[in-house]
């Protein structure tokens, strides 16, 4: 398993290991938050939009149904 053979490569007691591997953990966040998703952010599709803003240019546009009551 990966993150055994990460416990037996860090070196110290069980306290140390924890914070060691904490301190990795929060390393790796960081990286990725500050590093690769800005820069795969462009190459993602959420800013693709599919729904068409309208005839009206965007407003919205109230349905009404005659319940009759």
């Amino acid at each position: 398993m990966l993150y055994s053979a990460l416990w037996r490569a860090l070196p110290g007691r069980p306290a140390v290991k924890a914070l060691q591997a904490l301190v990795l953990v929060v390393l790796v966040v960081a990286v990725l938050f500050l590093w690769v998703f800005p820069r795969i952010a462009p190459l993602m599709p959420f800013n693709d939009n599919t729904v068409d803003a309208g005839p009206a240019g965007g407003t919205a546009t109230t349905v009404t149904t005659g319940t009759g009551s």
